[in-house]
């Protein structure tokens, strides 16, 4: 619940950028920070109407006040949590409006580092989360992720590794271990179909029909109604 509320404190903060002693935040800025704390909940959890709505829902309390800077980010956090789960997002919606709006530099510079645009990329003006990970050699990237405390964060950072052709098997199982801790059924599954892959190819028969049952069981929980 802590964790939550920091999380929730920390993104309403960058919505609203305004000091403390100062009047409480309007409507539409906490109206977005908690609904887009929701998308990202259910989408997580591959609830992907619910999810969706929660984010139309955000989009129209920024966009309601006429706000693209704040609305660009709400598509990034989307896009975040869509690559963290191995979706291919392009962020398009976010480069569309950041071409047309100024939006604050670490927003720009974590816009490259999700879309893999990381030449001559300052680690520094990433999430300090992600520095020492965009820092590492490619060899010793993966062997960084257990470092990274916020899962979310880590489980994102897997999936760029992923999308590199830089994941291991330990990065691989780091993921998925990640996602079971959480709960977080829609990327679980794909990291366990992936594991399971690989399981094949190695002819490990055992790790395989171990991973089918795991498989097995997120797929009936995704398809049991909630």
């Amino acid at each position: 619940m802590k964790k939550n509320a920091l999380v929730f404190a920390t993104f309403l903060a960058l919505l609203s950028a305004c000091g403390s002693g100062g009047p409480p935040p309007p409507d539409w800025k906490t109206d977005a920070a908690d609904l887009i704390e929701r998308y990202k909940k259910h989408a997580l959890l591959g609830e992907n109407v619910l999810a969706e709505r929660y984010f139309q829902q955000a989009v129209a309390a920024t966009g309601g006040a006429g706000r693209v800077a704040e609305t660009a980010r709400l598509w990034l956090v989307r896009c975040a949590t869509r690559r963290a789960m191995l979706i291919d997002d392009a962020c398009a919606e976010y480069a569309e409006l950041a071409a047309v709006e100024p939006v604050a530099a670490n927003d720009a510079a974590y816009h490259r580092f999700i879309t893999l645009a990381w030449t001559n990329l300052d680690p520094s003006s990433l999430p300090a989360q992600h520095r020492d990970f965009l820092r590492a050699a490619p060899e010793t990237r993966p062997a960084t992720l257990e470092k990274i405390a916020d899962p979310l964060s880590r489980l994102l950072a897997a999936s760029l590794l992923v999308m590199r052709k830089e994941a291991t098997q330990q990065s691989l199982a780091v993921a998925t271990e990640t996602a079971s801790a959480q709960g977080w059924r829609q990327p679980l599954l794909t990291y366990l179909k992936l594991q399971a892959e690989q399981a094949v190819q190695r002819g490990d028969r055992e790790e395989a029909a171990r991973l089918a049952r795991r498989i097995a069981l997120v797929e009936q929980s995704l398809s049991t109604p909630r």
